[in-house]
């Protein structure tokens, strides 16, 4: 299993399959890469050398544990930085799931000549006052802690701690004005992409218009009767969008 020991102080696994250009995939919250992005990868690599780390503390990328301070999206977007100059990636195409998808735009963001080009779903740079009650209502963690092996994947010994460390990071940021990397929308140089769902009630589409009209090469593309993990409800119409993006054929 191929390991990553980063400058961040980190050690990650990743998955490193297919050949060809390079393309960075990221997982959202208690996710891998092979457990929310599987059938992604599988579909990618025959056209695309695809790396699709477990982010920190997350599947087999311990240690440390996870936890959430408030800037976690940055250190995870630091790691993903990091984990490409080990691996001697000088640019990258980069995807990414919900809170996965938020950190790839803030590495695009952040390092915005390392990348080809950014396409990310059930993520859009803002958290609005909107997702306040949203967050909360991941409390009680009862869910994660009725789940013995996603705990375990995870080394989680506390449901309610874990959970808990996730909302009031969240909380933190909306009550800072909800900017997660729309500030740096307009330093993402390469065409980008946003996907929603028209019934993913995390991620407004005006939401998402706002960043990609701060963006210079910017698109959103809405998928309709489709909520947060469009690449698992609208399989086909998501891979259909994605080779329009990058001039694939099917």
């Amino acid at each position: 299993m191929p390991y990553a020991d980063l400058s961040t102080g980190v050690r990650l696994y990743y998955d490193d399959v297919g050949s060809g250009p390079t393309l960075i995939a990221l997982h959202g919250w208690l996710g891998t890469g092979r457990l929310h992005l599987g059938h992604v990868i599988d579909w990618l690599s025959p056209r695309f050398r695809v790396i699709a780390p477990s982010l920190r503390g997350y599947g087999n990328s311990r240690p440390p544990q996870r936890d959430f301070p408030n800037d976690f999206y940055y250190q995870d977007a630091e790691d993903v930085l990091a984990l490409m100059d080990v691996l001697g990636v000088d640019t990258a195409h980069i995807i990414g799931y919900s809170d996965g998808g938020e950190v790839a735009l803030i590495a695009a963001g952040t390092q915005p000549q390392r990348f080809a080009s950014v396409a990310v779903w059930g993520a859009v740079g803002y958290f609005g006052e909107a997702m306040r009650p949203v967050a909360q209502r991941s409390a009680p963690a009862t869910f994660l802690s009725d789940d013995p092996e996603l705990m375990a994947l995870h080394g989680i010994e506390n449901a309610k701690a874990f959970v808990g460390g996730w909302i009031r990071a969240v909380v933190y940021m909306i009550d800072r004005g909800g900017d997660i990397s729309l500030s740096l929308a307009p330093k993402i140089t390469c065409p980008v992409m946003l996907m929603l769902g028209d019934q993913d009630t995390l991620n407004p589409q005006a939401f998402g218009q706002r960043f990609v009209d701060a963006t210079p090469n910017g698109r959103l593309v809405m998928f309709e009767q489709c909520g947060h993990p469009i690449h698992d409800e609208q399989t086909d119409a998501f891979q259909l969008t994605l080779n329009a993006f990058w001039k694939l054929p099917r």
